[in-house]
């Protein structure tokens, strides 16, 4: 705002000045409009250019006209902020309604506590109690059992269904605005303008429930649609086939319906779901869609078991969505469910006793996926390649699709499993069906046939003990060079690209990976998809054609340290080149559920916050009994899949190198699982300062010391209770340590630091100081690099520079300074990039 108002005094002082106003006609001013149009910000020229092309602007000064685009651009800003804080404004109004409604839902949850805990105290022979729920006037036993004797049996009639559909409305509703459900706030989740909503979950663990109540910019009608879109916005979900519908006297509709979720690993079975959905309009206009599985107890249709599938329990749940004044909807969503956690290894039964796990993949990904699609409809435009937001959710949907297929192995999808080799760490599947091969098999324009007829899948599970599934994913992402071998790269790029292709030899060697186009983040940030190109660094046989250049589309989410129970994923797929729409795709990756959320809530944050962090001792190790302060002891499994195109003649061969790249990759992931975990957070480099380097609150003294004595003023403004680290760590500039070495590598960053380099603590000794400059930038820095050892300080005009991920960012000025240790000797330089910003 303080731009927009000195704008427009600086129009109003030129216009005084010049010692007269200008009032311009309608003609004028439609001339002047048409201009802004095309350029809101002319130059001198171009101004003059406008007086000479238009006569009726030949009375007016060029410096009057740049006058009227100050104000202009004033004018526009203002109205675009005055959008915005409608927009806000409309949204915390919806907001503040949530919040009341779920004060009021709280009080009656207290008051029937209250009625409860003196009715316990009166009845403490009786074994049963049942409490009435007044909000729904639905009637439940201890806030979660629903009583059904006392109802008819129902059957498959359509007045049977019926009564089917109207109890399950009741139950749901009482537990989106009732007490029927104990609800606790999730952890991490507060409320607030640029929230996803409010969630909670269940109380206990016997089934797991989660709620959401949020604001999307749709219409009801428009949001029923999308929800009941499972496959659009579920990622487990597999498939859902309605079997029946009919519609009611009350215009309302049935739907008898048949839904496969994926296995998240490949321990456990998959689960299927035989339910009734029940779509009304509520009376004061609400639309709602309530769900319930069809048992046996109800006498209702039945749906035979499923090969392969263990049957679910989907008990009443749905969505509530009401109109909102000023356009939009507020949505209820509840998530109710038994997912049979005794069909699965006690290890992993946590997964499907979460209801933290259960909102994140289920509840909050409805919310989050409509309001993405409220997003684009507001804001349309085309992302990375030309492509549209949509196209990148289809693509998004066919990685998922594809690498759960490949986790899951289903026999009715073509899969079959080849026999072990007397070991069974690694399951080998194999897939020459025609459907499968469908997008594989095609020809490209120089004659060449793609290479395979076939598919082999090597996938495996395995248990990890205390290393942050969002820390080791973000170490998987970024050093591909730490487990990939070039050779199966290059392998697996060749099923995309034209021509014949043999088989590789399984080696050492890597290819240098850049992230040349971020094509899309989702809402939230939880998921971002990228292009990455894979330069060859490996040696090959002759006798076989390899692409030198190796693209992966790579969808990586669930990197965010700060949430609570997510899944973190990192599924990528080699593509060809044109990245044509019908290319195919056959991906692989990493899956890493955490099996319990071993966070604390109140101190969520780990790696990021280097105050805490890097604060050690001078051996490197904390004192006995932290256990790093914020990070206990958790447990979390791993499921990977890789995924083959091969010959069908060479079957045999392509299942040994696949066993033993898999391996490989296990023996990687575990080595760096066991250096990431907090136990070894003294002693990995990953996440302390290089040998021969002080600790980092000695670092950040001598930072400052040094900055001081080479400018003469202070770099920091801190009180006396905070430390210099932790004050520097927070600096708003971003502050980057790089060694004297002849090719200098950054040692150190704060947080603005890192997010300029858009990279982490791990990744930063990774990145050299001429990486991040182009080549004028180059060429001026090193011009000026011995300046800093000869005086201790250099500045450094404005310019561009280069982030990790190949991003341009601007800054208005730099500082470079000579960073000397106790004894005056040298020991890094500093630079401090002031004002940055991306381009």
């Amino acid at each position: 705002m303080m731009a927009v108002t000195s704008s427009c005094k600086e129009g109003t002082r030129i216009a005084m000045d010049n010692g007269k106003y200008v009032r311009y006609t309608p003609e004028q001013v439609e001339a002047l409009e048409r201009l802004y149009l095309e350029c809101p910000k002319p130059s001198s020229m171009r101004r003059q250019q406008l007086i000479r092309e238009c006569p009726i602007l030949s009375n007016i000064e060029s410096k009057q006209i740049k006058v009227w685009f100050q104000n202009r651009r004033c004018r526009e800003k203002q109205r675009k902020e005055a959008s915005r804080l409608q927009a806000v404004n409309r949204k915390l109004t919806a907001m503040n309604k949530l919040l009341m409604e779920e004060n009021d839902r709280l009080q009656k949850q207290v008051s029937q506590l209250v009625y409860e805990n003196s009715y316990f105290r009166q009845q403490t022979q009786n074994t049963t109690l049942a409490t009435t729920d007044t909000s729904c006037e639905s009637l439940v036993t201890s806030g979660q059992h629903h009583l059904t004797p006392q109802h008819p049996p129902r059957d498959a009639s359509p007045a049977g269904l019926l009564s089917i559909a109207e109890e399950t409305l009741t139950q749901f509703l009482s537990k989106a605005t009732g007490t029927a459900v104990e609800w606790v706030q999730m952890p991490g989740m507060k409320p607030g303008p640029d929230s996803i909503g409010i969630v909670a979950i269940s109380h206990g663990r016997s089934r797991v429930a989660a709620r959401a109540c949020g604001l999307v910019g749709l219409d009801p009608t428009r949001v029923a649609e999308i929800l009941k879109d499972r496959l659009s916005w579920y990622r487990d979900c597999r498939a859902v086939d309605v079997i029946n519908m009919l519609s009611t006297g009350n215009g309302g509709t049935i739907e008898l319906l048949y839904m496969q979720l994926y296995a998240p690993t490949t321990l456990a079975p998959a689960r299927d779901f035989w339910f009734l959905r029940y779509t009304s309009v509520l009376e004061d206009g609400s639309l709602v869609i309530c769900e319930r599985s069809l048992n046996n107890t109800q006498n209702g249709p039945s749906m035979p078991p499923a090969a392969n599938f263990v049957r679910g329990e989907l008990l009443p749940s749905g969505y509530l969505i009401r109109p909102c004044d000023g356009g939009g909807s507020i949505i209820h969503i509840v998530d109710h469910m038994d997912l049979e956690p005794w069909s699965a290894p006690e290890v992993l039964r946590p997964l499907y006793e979460s209801s933290t796990l259960l909102a994140q993949k289920t509840t909050m990904a409805a919310l989050r996926h409509l309001r993405q699609i409220s997003q684009e409809i507001s804001q349309p435009n085309v992302t990375g390649w030309g492509r549209r937001p949509a196209a990148l959710r289809a693509l998004s949907r066919k990685l998922y699709k594809g690498f759960n297929e490949s986790v899951n192995g289903f026999t009715d999808e073509g899969w079959s499993m080849l026999e072990s080799d007397g070991v069974d760490d690694v399951t080998l599947l194999v897939n020459s069906s025609p459907s499968k091969m469908m997008g594989i098999n095609l020809s490209y324009g120089n004659g060449f046939p793609s290479m395979g007829n076939a598919v082999l899948c090597a996938k495996a599970s395995m248990l990890l003990q205390n290393v942050p599934p969002a820390i080791l994913l973000r170490f998987l992402r970024e050093h591909r060079s730490e487990w990939a071998d070039s050779g199966i790269d290059a392998y697996s790029a060749a099923a995309v690209k034209a021509g014949p292709c043999g088989l590789p030899v399984v080696r050492g060697g890597s290819f240098g990976g850049q992230v040349i186009l971020p094509l899309a983040h989702t809402i939230e940030n939880e998921e971002f998809m990228e292009v990455i190109k894979l330069e060859n660094m490996g040696h090959y046989r002759e006798d076989m054609i390899m692409p030198n250049d190796i693209f992966l589309l790579q969808l990586c989410s669930g990197v965010d340290e700060n949430a609570v129970g997510t899944c973190a994923e990192l599924i990528f797929a080699p593509i060809d080149a044109s990245f044509s729409d019908d290319a195919p795709i056959i991906p692989s990756g990493f899956r890493i559920i955490p099996l319990d959320s071993g966070m604390d809530a109140s101190s969520p944050n780990r790696t990021l916050d280097l105050a805490s962090t890097l604060e050690v001792g001078a051996a490197g190790n904390r004192p006995t009994g932290d256990n790093s302060g914020h990070y206990r002891s958790t447990k979390s499994v791993m499921t990977i899949a890789f995924q083959f195109v091969y010959e069908i003649n060479l079957q045999e061969n392509v299942a040994i190198m696949a066993r033993q790249y898999v391996r490989s990759v296990i023996a990687s992931v575990q080595r760096v699982a066991l250096a990431l975990s907090p136990s070894h957070l003294g002693s990995h480099a990953g996440f302390r300062t290089p040998p021969g380097t002080p600790e980092a609150q000695t670092l950040a003294h001598w930072i400052c010391q040094s900055y001081r004595c080479y400018l003469g003023v202070e770099l920091l403004e801190y009180e006396g209770s905070e430390s210099i680290l932790k004050t520097l760590w927070h600096h708003t500039e971003a502050v980057l340590c790089c060694s004297l070495k002849a090719l200098p590598v950054f040692t150190f960053a704060n947080q603005a630091g890192l997010d300029m380099l858009e990279t982490t603590l791990v990744a930063l000794q990774d990145i050299t100081l001429e990486k991040i400059f182009d080549d004028n930038g180059r060429k001026a820095l090193f011009a000026e690099f011995p300046q800093v050892m000869q005086q201790g300080f250099m500045c450094l005009q404005g310019g561009i520079c280069l982030s990790r991920m190949g991003r341009s960012i601007s800054y208005e000025r730099a500082v470079a300074w000579k960073v000397v240790n106790d004894e005056e000797n040298a020991h890094c330089i500093c630079f401090m990039f002031i004002n940055w910003s991306f381009v």
